[in-house]
């Protein structure tokens, strides 16, 4: 009886479907998800160069005030990730980003009223603060929510494609949004970069509204230490891993200037295309060899890059041990990723993926400071070797995890 219901199974048409969607078709509907993750970063890109420089310069206040307004969005994020997952698996993913672009629109608004009341400038700048604030909420929903939308339309198998796919679009975003940003600043002040954002936000959200509708996950959830449970030991080797990320996107200026070389923008360039570039040569290689496999082949490439940078007495040694430090956490994000999201019950993929990415966001949190102290105590180039060895902690924790027997889970995530 049983070969025979495979046998069925077999002949079904729903497995001679699915090789349809890899490649081309696969991706297309990915981009058509993540699409509104592109739309709530470059919201978050479009005023990231020109508010610092606006509160110090034309408003008037410290350089604190200046990094509070940007850090603001930051904490926010990092506070409402968890309650995004949560929501995300209670309600679906498809409220969650439309709720998250709303957010986005009303980070804009925030700026427009800000720029409108500049004659008072502790209003302006409460404002400001509160669009920040409401900014940061709609980008953890907003990003959370579109990876597990994305999942629903084009099924787990290809969750780390997914993933990828968000990260590919969130760099992109950030890199556009910059200068883009700088431009309509020049052009017609606040108010019109913050017409811009609330633009970008409106369309995203009348895209989004008449999208069919993933339904949110039936059964009952765990509870968040439950969950945190099973994701944590995968979230600290991201975390680990992600200060090579951070003291290279922070201090490469700083290890450039020190070392009286030129070409630390170049070098910051190297890394995100290696960054990008990886996620798009390899798409297929967390299916192919498992998720562990890829992320220990990661670690190891990205120690060797944050070595030659920390060993580094020519400029084109530090150049190739940025693009390999690059190539090498390209992946790191999904290869985890899936894994830690396939620990616990579908019911609870929401939550897995947000508290997971909680742990990055509280590294790379950390790494400045501490980098900085280091720095200050034991000079620039210590910071990499010192990156190194934390990579190296997460290589033998996922060796580690990967040795381990496998935890038995009481739903099996659905490939639909």
């Amino acid at each position: 009886m049983k070969h025979c219901c495979k046998n069925v199974v077999i002949l079904m048409p729903e497995p001679v479907a699915e090789p349809a969607l890899n490649g081309l078709r696969l991706n297309l509907r990915i981009v058509s998800i993540v699409m509104f993750n592109f739309a709530s970063y470059l919201t978050i890109g479009l005023p990231l160069a020109v508010l610092p420089g606006y509160v110090h310069d034309v408003m008037g206040f410290s350089a604190f005030w200046a990094g509070l307004v940007i850090s603001l969005q930051y904490f926010a994020t990092l506070l409402s990730r968890p309650h995004a997952g949560r929501y995300a698996d209670l309600l679906g993913p498809k409220k969650i980003v439309v709720f998250g672009l709303c957010g986005c629109f009303l980070s804009g608004l925030g700026y427009l009223t800000a720029g409108l009341t500049a004659s008072l400038p502790v209003i302006s700048l409460l404002l400001l603060c509160l669009g920040r604030v409401i900014l940061g909420i709609g980008q953890s929903f907003a990003g959370t929510g579109s990876t597990l939308w994305g999942v629903g339309v084009v099924g787990s198998l290809h969750i780390g494609r997914v993933i990828s796919w968000n990260g590919i679009v969130t760099y992109g975003a950030m890199a556009m949004g910059a200068p883009l940003g700088v431009v309509f600043y020049h052009w017609g002040g606040l108010q019109a970069l913050a017409l811009i954002i609330m633009g970008v936000a409106l369309v995203a959200i009348l895209l989004a509204i008449p999208r069919p509708t993933v339904k949110a996950s039936k059964g009952k959830p765990l509870p968040f230490r439950a969950v945190l449970g099973r994701v944590w030991l995968y979230g600290m080797a991201l975390a680990l891993a992600s200060a090579g990320f951070g003291v290279i996107a922070t201090f490469i200026t700083l290890f450039y200037d020190a070392k009286g070389w030129d070409g630390a923008a170049f070098a910051l360039t190297l890394f995100s295309c290696a960054f990008v570039g990886t996620r798009l040569l390899f798409p297929n290689g967390i299916n192919r060899i498992g998720g562990l496999n890829v992320a220990m082949i990661c670690f190891s490439v990205e120690i060797i890059g944050l070595l030659l940078v920390g060993v580094a007495t020519m400029p084109w040694m530090a150049k190739i041990g940025v693009l390999l430090a690059g190539a090498g956490f390209s992946l790191v994000f999904p290869a985890l990723g899936v894994v830690a999201v396939k620990a616990v019950p579908q019911q609870n993929q929401g939550a897995a993926l947000a508290t997971y990415t909680v742990f990055m966001d509280l590294s790379l949190g950390v790494t400045g400071p501490l980098a900085g102290l280091v720095m200050s105590w034991a000079g620039v180039p210590v910071i990499y070797l010192a990156a190194a060895g934390l990579v190296a902690i997460a290589l033998l924790l996922t060796w580690r995890l990967k040795k381990r027997p496998p935890v038995e889970i009481p739903e099996a995530i659905s490939s639909s």
